[in-house]
């Protein structure tokens, strides 16, 4: 087989994250999430001002500055934590509805009997709207409804105008998370097909580049390998299946790369391959990955057999085997062939040669997984690839 080296650790990027969660898209969040470190700043100052109007009417206003004082702490704390995706962690959004709610909590006691507005006023909405920015329209429901339960908890009786503004602010949480996963959804849908875009134009670039040089070169040994004999005329018909193969990628249609693919099931993709030397053994329930992702699978399990034929021998047999992880599906690709012999990894990587790097490791690198090569000389040679769920 090809000599190739088990693969790095996958490069986890940590702001992506579930559909529903943290870091979905993370430059929408960034761009939400600063324009409501504004509004929380005015808000503040809004209920600053009120309370400085009105504060030696209540019967602690010591106790309500001191409440002021800690909005204020909580509103420059809460802007600094959430402009770093590594610091929007559930326990951040948790602790910023807790401090809406006890500001909300105390109202009663710093102003006494007859309560008719609480001491932080509209300020509540940072973080009934950050819960909606992180977390959609469920978090933002849930935080409104949340606040708003904590506001008529306090009150004696509901007035219309408290019922506006509970409504409004249930409506505003549903709404701002509705928009952001909306916002975050198309954000990267743009981003997928910009990424499909360049990669049309590379391939095309990459095509003339081909044509102009390996399937002309091919083209060539097909014709004129005949001439020497057996040997030649296999060399001949190998040539041409690769400028078939190689020629149908290249010529590819571009719109394909764009169009959305949805998903395909690894299961039959995989069994597919089944052939008098090639043993598929796959679950009897489908594996559905997408498309794209289920293509660079088989591709890399494609390039396994593929080395298996070239270093081993077109007769020599293979097994292809699929698990069902909890987290993961596992591809294990094994030979009965010699093995590599011990160094030949390294030696082949000094020599410049990256097929197996590029076509197994990098493939299931750039999907998160793992490409783990185990070969012992004399027992065969066995892949393992790794997919994350």
């Amino acid at each position: 087989m090809t000599p190739a080296a088990t693969a790095p650790e996958p490069r986890f990027d940590p702001e992506i994250g579930p559909e529903i969660g943290f870091g979905r898209h993370v430059p929408v969040q960034d761009t939400m999430l600063r324009a409501l470190g504004v509004l929380r700043f005015v808000v503040l100052l809004n209920a600053i001002g009120i309370y400085l109007v009105r504060y030696d009417h209540y019967d602690h206003p010591v106790a309500g500055w001191l409440v002021m004082g800690f909005l204020v702490v909580w509103t420059v704390f809460a802007v600094w934590a959430y402009a770093a995706p590594a610091r929007r962690t559930p326990l951040l959004l948790v602790a910023d509805l807790l401090v809406a709610v006890a500001a909300i909590g105390v109202s009663p006691y710093v102003k006494g009997e007859g309560l008719n507005a609480t001491l932080p006023g509209f300020w509540v909405m940072g973080a009934v709207l950050a819960w909606a920015i992180l977390w959609r329209w469920q978090g933002g429901l849930a935080a409104a409804v949340v606040v708003s339960v904590a506001d008529i908890s306090i009150r004696d009786d509901i007035t219309q105008k408290i019922y506006g503004n509970i409504f409004l602010l249930v409506v505003g949480g549903a709404i701002v998370g509705f928009l952001s996963g909306l916002l975050q959804q198309m954000a990267g849908q743009r981003d997928r097909a910009e990424r499909a875009a360049a990669t049309a134009a590379e391939r095309q670039r990459l095509a003339r580049v081909v044509h102009d040089g390996v399937l002309q070169v091919l083209a060539l040994v097909q014709r004129r390998a005949p001439e020497l004999g057996p040997d030649g005329r296999e060399l001949g018909r190998l040539a041409g299946e690769q400028e078939v193969q190689l020629r149908g990628l290249v010529q590819q249609d571009s719109r394909e790369l764009v169009a959305p693919l949805g998903d395909r099931d690894l299961v039959r993709m995989l069994a597919e391959l089944q052939s008098p030397n090639v043993h598929v053994a796959v679950p009897g329930t489908p594996a559905m990955l997408p498309a794209e992702r289920a293509s660079e699978v088989l591709a890399a399990v494609e390039s396994c057999l593929s080395n298996v034929r070239h270093h081993v021998g077109r007769d020599a047999e293979a097994w292809v085997l699929l698990e069902e992880l909890d987290d993961r599906w596992v591809v294990s690709v094994r030979d009965d062939g010699p093995g590599i012999p011990e160094g030949r990894l390294e030696q082949s990587a000094a020599e410049g040669r990256l097929g197996v790097q590029q076509s197994i490791v990098g493939r299931l690198r750039d999907l998160g997984g793992t490409a783990t090569l185990r070969s012992t000389a004399g027992q065969g040679t066995e892949w393992e690839l790794d997919v994350p769920r």
